[in-house]
């Protein structure tokens, strides 16, 4: 039996799910599915990130770094036309589509000292962690208005 879906929220969710709390939903609202989970550790040598990414390859995968910012994406794509000859599904909870996620780690930080790993639907980056500096006096400006 197919279930009714509206406005990308299963009437049925909460309704089936009564042994676990939604906290995906909670955290994230209605995109929860569409976000990596990701787990930062800070380490005495820097940061380490464990971004899940279930179902996608390697070269799926993509990560940028620049200006300061760390950038992963990653995309896959569905064939909707694709025929099954086992039958055909009821159910789709997996994501397939594209999702991006930044995160601020330095402008101090070179390109070459932050390594990345693949491993079992899970990326690990390692960012190095940069002295900080003193910071400036802070001069105040005058807000107009």
């Amino acid at each position: 039996m197919l279930l009714p879906n509206i406005f990308g929220e299963n009437l049925f969710d909460d309704w089936m799910n009564f042994s676990f709390p939604d906290i995906d939903k909670a955290l994230y609202g209605k995109q929860a599915q569409h976000v990596m989970k990701t787990d930062v550790k800070e380490t005495a040598d820097g940061y380490e990130f464990d971004i899940d990414l279930p179902g996608y390859k390697k070269d799926e995968v993509n990560v940028q770094f620049n200006n300061g910012y760390l950038a992963i994406q990653a995309a896959k794509g569905e064939e909707k036309e694709q025929k099954d000859p086992d039958g055909q599904y009821i159910r789709r909870e997996r994501y397939s589509g594209s999702m991006s996620r930044s995160f601020f780690v330095g402008k101090d930080i070179k390109k070459e000292e932050i390594h990345a790993k693949f491993e079992d639907g899970i990326l690990k980056l390692s960012v190095p962690k940069k002295d900080k500096k003193e910071i400036e006096e802070s001069q105040y400006i005058a807000i107009e208005g």
